[in-house]
């Protein structure tokens, strides 16, 4: 009798967080290390630009010596059935085309929420905007183009910077998820909250304050942001 083994696939990490722990866990086998992204999309039979977000978060049990691309094929298969699932309940005025375009919604929900309870209407902010043809804004898809050296500080600088994550400069979604985003994170960028909601800031204790005009949202900014230098949406 074997004594199984666990890893944790947490909602909000990036594909660079995900495949060094993978590599590290002493009890995989460690087929994928080094691999070409390519290449492990094509042993899980996926057609995607890149391996970023297309793995479900949860807890995967294995027995010790499994292979590390049996954990990203379960992974994967759970994710492509949360969103086929989640996709079939799409509302006609959904601005989402495609399954990929929900994960990649999905994704900035993930990062954007501080407070759970604060989901839906994340979602909404961003989906009216796509609805709308507004920049999106979020600051979590700039960092996502900065890549794993970011230090930690977001510059003025960086949102004048053009990429293809840079959602201050270029219309629409970002070309790929920016994360794993939870099974929640993919119900409400589906089912966003029933609102006009355009704008966002973080109030500080976790929680985000919501406006539906520029005016309302620049006075919530001189109020919950006054001492603090945090770009707001």
């Amino acid at each position: 009798d074997s004594v199984r083994e666990s890893i944790a696939i947490i909602p909000g990490m990036t594909i660079w967080q995900l495949r060094q722990l993978v590599d590290a866990h002493p009890s995989l086998l460690h087929q994928t290390k080094g691999m070409d992204p390519k290449e492990i999309l094509q042993k899980l039979n996926l057609n995607y630009p890149g391996l970023e977000g297309i793995f479900m978060p949860d807890t995967y049990i294995f027995d010790p010596e499994e292979s590390d691309i049996e954990i990203y094929r379960r992974a994967s298969q759970a994710m492509q059935k949360q969103l086929s699932q989640a996709w079939s309940q799409k509302e006609a005025n959904s601005p989402l085309n495609t399954p990929y375009d929900l994960l990649t919604l999905a994704s900035i929900v993930e990062k954007e929420t501080g407070r759970s309870s604060d989901r839906g209407l994340v979602a909404a902010v961003f989906t009216n905007r796509l609805s709308k043809g507004m920049l999106l804004q979020t600051d979590p898809t700039v960092i996502y183009g900065i890549g794993p050296q970011f230090d930690g500080n977001l510059r003025k600088a960086d949102l004048r910077k053009d990429n293809p994550y840079n959602t201050y400069m270029r219309k629409g979604l970002p070309p790929t998820p920016i994360a794993m985003p939870s099974k929640e994170s993919i119900q409400a960028a589906i089912h966003p909250a029933a609102s006009n909601v355009l704008f966002f800031v973080a109030k500080g204790d976790g929680s985000s304050y919501f406006s539906q005009s520029l005016s309302e949202h620049e006075r919530a900014v001189d109020q919950y942001q006054r001492k603090s230098s945090r770009t707001s949406h």
